[in-house]
């Protein structure tokens, strides 16, 4: 038998001490109350008597640290399931959210574009029916025509051929037509132009002339002079008693006709409103040899359509 010595005292002491965790505070499951016991008692060296501060502290502790966690796992999901399900439950949330807010967008913009269509087809419809008061109006200041005067210059009767050459009777008229124009319109100009002015003899055209074409201002007026004429037009027979009197041309007198129509644009709002007019006239008169150069009055021999 030998002495101990304090070093094997001491490492006696050391080995006897039992190897229990030194943090107690930082296990993640809250202990039990045998386990708070063991560790707080267990903790400690025997010869030390139980201090009151080593059993109340854990225990305070492990209350605190079960509550925190208790609320913690109210507020946090515990598995990643859970935070999936959470997620997917707030976009869907969101995307309501951004749903009713899209029908709100949705719906102004509707309501915009049907006050703009209601906007535009009411100005449309105001547009139109002032074109149609404007073109209403022109209609009550139809052109006024008027055939003053008709002058035969000359004609000759002669033999000669057709283009065929069949052989016939050749006339040569020359003449001229006195047209008195006038525009009433107090808001729009005319442009006028006219068909051919046309002499015949029955079912016969003897002669033709072409009007110029002119723009009338509003409330004007003018006189336009139009020379009809031919020349070697075949008779065919057509009037024996005018062949028969060549010779003596003072005592020819043949009844005539003279036929034409004008027509007048009005440009009254640009090309969107147009008025158009027209003027058909027919005249009689009767080629006199003793009248040859002077006028034929037509004022009252004239019919107006």
């Amino acid at each position: 038998m030998h002495a101990k010595t304090d070093s094997d005292g001491t490492s006696l002491d050391t080995s006897w001490l039992p190897r229990s965790p030194r943090r107690p505070v930082y296990y993640v499951q809250s202990p039990s109350n045998h386990d708070v016991e063991k560790m707080s008692y267990g903790s400690s060296p025997t010869v030390s008597p139980p201090h009151h501060y080593y059993h109340c502290s854990p225990i305070h502790h492990s209350r605190e640290s079960s509550t925190s966690r208790f609320s913690n796992s109210l507020k946090m999901p515990r598995s990643l399931s859970a935070w999936k399900h959470i997620r997917i439950d707030d976009r869907d949330g969101d995307d309501h959210d951004g749903d009713d807010d899209d029908e709100k967008d949705d719906g102004g913009g509707a309501r915009k574009v049907r006050l703009y269509f209601i906007g535009l087809l009411f100005f449309v419809l105001l547009f139109t029916l002032f074109c149609l008061i404007l073109w209403g109006a022109s209609k009550g200041y139809k052109p006024e025509v008027s055939v003053k005067s008709m002058v035969f210059e000359n004609f000759y009767i002669q033999a000669g051929n057709d283009q065929t050459g069949v052989p016939t009777d050749m006339l040569s008229l020359n003449s001229t037509v006195k047209i008195h124009y006038r525009n009433p319109a107090t808001f729009f100009a005319v442009h006028v132009t006219s068909t051919p002015l046309e002499i015949h003899y029955f079912q016969l055209k003897l002669a033709s002339g072409q009007m110029k074409k002119f723009s009338q201002p509003r409330k004007s007026r003018r006189t336009v002079v139009t020379v009809v004429h031919s020349s070697q037009v075949p008779l065919y027979g057509g009037m024996p008693h005018l062949v028969d009197a060549r010779e003596h041309v003072n005592k020819v007198a043949v009844p005539l006709n003279l036929t034409f129509s004008l027509r007048s644009r009005a440009y009254i709002l640009g090309r969107l409103v147009k008025s158009k007019f027209y003027n058909r006239v027919r005249c009689t008169v009767t080629l006199t040899g003793k009248k040859l150069g002077k006028p034929h009055n037509l004022t009252k021999a004239c019919v107006y359509l």
